[in-house]
């Protein structure tokens, strides 16, 4: 307790204790300049100089332990306030100057974690805004296009249904109900392909990847739809490795990949014409194409083709316009490569994966 009464660990301890010993410096010096053995003028002016070094000493202490905290304090505050907290207060004493400096530089630390989560909040809360708002545009898209799109397929519905009720002939009547029931699932593919597409584009449908064997997979889906085709007019020819080559992807999506390019070969391939499957390993990637004899695409349509909805008038294939927008999507959320080119005599459609051990 008598130990901590003689501390330094206060300003005004400081202080005060700079002002005795100032006092009884000064005291003292007087004394012995008065009984020093010279001139009473020049022992005044010997106490005169002592005492000018005395207040010299006295400022340069009190500037050490006040003026200079302070400055460096105020600094530090100003700082803050333009919310600059790249400098901390460098205070490092026992007494309230360093305390204060430590709060100081605690509440900025503080605030500084507490600025840098509300920017984050904020990113965040702007992501959640553009994705809201990008989701009412999706839905308001998808809603026009699902109004524009079943159209045609209600109008039809609408006139063999009519036609139905007042055909007495038994055949005609067979063939009006064949016609509404295949115009209601090509709207009620149409709808679930949309869908999906839909979902695949806002992120709600996600890619889960699987390592298989890709040769053995194209096999698979091209004899389904290719080899055992009962409606099959064209020579089917194919290159594929003689040995498995794998890769990493999500099976279902890719399956969908396949049939959506190979249907549209084979759709757009002329009678007796050629249909080419190929697939190579070219430097850590396996080379998907199909190609099929047939009539070009116009070139400056060839980007267009990838686009939702998009028909091409020279060809004779009436599909809903989703297949490839499906392929472009899937390939594009694994950055895989793709497109489309004409060569001499028909189109190639490809993409490329890479392999993995």
């Amino acid at each position: 307790m008598k130990k901590d009464c003689f501390s330094l660990r206060t300003v005004r301890r400081k202080i005060i204790m700079i002002s005795k010993i100032a006092g009884i410096v000064l005291i003292i010096s007087y004394v012995i300049s008065t009984r020093l053995p010279i001139e009473q003028d020049f022992s005044f002016l010997l106490w005169l100089c002592f005492v000018t070094l005395l207040v010299l000493a006295v400022d340069y202490f009190m500037g050490r332990f006040i003026s200079k905290p302070i400055e460096k304090l105020n600094r530090t505050a100003r700082k803050m306030a333009r919310l600059d907290f790249s400098s901390p207060c460098e205070i490092h004493t026992d007494d309230e100057f360093g305390e204060l400096s430590q709060s100081l530089n605690k509440m900025a630390q503080n605030l500084q974690q507490t600025l840098s989560q509300l920017q984050t909040a904020n990113c965040q809360l702007e992501k959640d805004v553009e994705q809201e708002k990008r989701l009412l545009e999706e839905r308001k898209e998808l809603a026009d296009t699902l109004s524009h799109e079943m159209k045609t397929p209600l109008g039809v519905i609408r006139a063999y249904a009519e036609g139905l009720q007042d055909e007495p002939n038994e055949a005609k009547r067979q063939n009006y109900s064949d016609i509404i029931i295949a115009e209601t699932e090509r709207m009620g593919s149409l709808i679930t392909t949309l869908l999906d597409l839909s979902a695949l584009e806002n992120g709600a449908a996600r890619l889960h990847a699987e390592r298989l064997d890709f040769v053995e997979f194209v096999e698979t889906v091209a004899g389904r739809l290719l080899v055992d085709a009962a409606d099959a007019d064209y020579e089917l020819q194919y290159e594929l490795p003689k040995h498995p080559v794998y890769v990493d992807t999500d099976k279902s999506r890719m399956e969908q990949v396949l049939n959506n390019l190979l249907v549209n070969a084979k759709r757009n391939v002329r009678p007796g014409g050629v249909l080419k499957l190929s697939l190579e390993e070219n430097n850590g990637m396996l080379d998907f194409s199909i190609f099929n004899q047939g009539p070009p695409i116009p070139q400056e349509n060839l980007s267009k083709i990838w686009t939702k909805f998009y028909r091409d008038r020279n060809s004779g294939y009436n599909g809903s316009g989703l297949g490839l927008a499906i392929v472009a999507q899937i390939l594009s959320m694994q950055d895989l490569p793709y497109g489309a080119a004409n060569q001499p005599g028909g189109v190639v459609f490809y993409f490329s994966v890479p392999s993995v051990k």
